[in-house]
């Protein structure tokens, strides 16, 4: 008899294990939607929360359907980047310039200075990286970059990112020997994304020693 893994437990509370399929439909899109779309969203694991919502569609008895929910979560995370893409068009630098918030402006700037190494494969690359994949599609917006670019490259991000790991973790639920492939490429994420983190905290400390105010 099929039976699931502990891991999604462990990555959604326990008590959204027990929940119906439309429960986790409506809750997996109105997360990729906030976290793609909204700058309050950066906080949200995204990741693994897909990852876990995909083990569950492997599981018959739950009654969740792995191209339903893949499908939603690619409009949702597509969407989601056109409104935070729209956003900071209308919006515009001066309103970037304007954050008094130090953690909000702080992460607005090292997401502008990722966008502008990466180009068109930031917003790509961006879908994989926490709280960047939320901000990247307004600094694009900010920085005017051409709309059928982004278009594309927020099709590819969406389809790779939203599709592509609610599928790693169906199929992780029902092959034992990629559930353990997927925890190997996790770990590069989780490992890949702290470096990063703390290669931009440093680089900020010695900006703040450099530059006294």
């Amino acid at each position: 008899m099929h039976s699931l893994p502990l891991l999604p437990a462990s990555l959604l509370e326990p008590q959204v294990t027990n929940w119906s399929a439309l429960a986790v439909y409506a809750f997996c899109f109105a997360l990729v939607f906030v976290e793609s779309g909204l700058l309050l969203g950066f906080f949200l694991p995204g990741d693994s929360v897909l990852f876990a919502a995909g083990i569950m569609s492997s599981d018959p008895s739950r009654g969740v359907n792995v191209w339903v929910l893949a499908t939603g979560i690619f409009i949702c995370a597509f969407v989601g980047d056109q409104v935070g893409y729209v956003t900071g068009r209308k919006l515009g630098r001066p309103w970037l310039e304007s954050r008094t918030s130090t953690r909000m402006r702080g992460a607005l700037l090292r997401t502008e200075r990722f966008y502008e190494r990466y180009g068109w494969f930031a917003v790509v690359i961006a879908r994989y990286i926490p709280w960047v994949r939320t901000f990247i599609p307004f600094v694009a917006g900010v920085g005017r970059m051409n709309y059928y670019r982004f278009l594309s490259a927020n099709i590819t991000g969406a389809v790779c990112w939203g599709i592509g790991i609610t599928l790693l973790g169906h199929w992780s639920g029902r092959n034992e020997i990629v559930r353990y492939i997927a925890y190997g490429i996790a770990a590069v994420f989780i490992v890949g994304s702290t470096i990063t983190a703390v290669r931009w905290w440093l680089a900020d400390r010695r900006n703040k020693s450099g530059n006294p105010t």
